[in-house]
């Protein structure tokens, strides 16, 4: 078969590359986690342990669900991102008081203290990044109304 004939023809190829909005903010989230990993990386955390430690900063431990819908992932997924959490003394997960089929996820004092040396480097990364984006904070709106 021909490039000539193809069903999706390669213009449209060119087409999707250059305007799908999808695309962009995938690019865009990969290149913005892969600098927070290496600014984080003096702490330990990747940007996505960072940011699950920050969600579990609470004045109660809370259950895995408003977490999950917080970090915007599926519970198995947040279980998965849990586990070397929580191998590393970070998390812990414990049974609610009053009900046993419950679940609550406790930062734990070693959490607190991992995500204390974390919070400087992501301040700094995260100052550096607004610094080289065009109005930040419509930016920051535009995403918060997507999800």
């Amino acid at each position: 078969m021909s490039s000539l004939s193809k069903p999706v023809p390669h213009a449209v190829t060119i087409e999707v590359r250059d305007c799908c909005l999808c695309l962009h903010l995938q690019r865009a989230a990969r290149a913005m986690a892969r600098r927070f990993d290496e600014a984080l990386r003096p702490a330990g955390l990747t940007n996505g342990q960072f940011s699950l430690l920050m969600a579990l900063n609470r004045p109660e431990p809370p259950p895995p669900g408003p977490v999950a819908d917080l970090l915007a992932m599926d519970r198995t997924t947040l279980t998965a991102a849990l586990k070397p959490l929580e191998r590393q003394g970070l998390v812990r997960i414990e049974t609610a008081p009053g009900d046993r089929r419950r679940r609550r996820l406790v930062l734990t004092p070693q959490g607190e203290e991992r995500l204390a040396a974390a919070l400087p480097l992501w301040r700094a990364a995260h100052v550096a990044v607004e610094a080289e984006i065009p109005a930040p904070a419509a930016l920051r709106d535009t995403l918060k109304a997507i999800t």
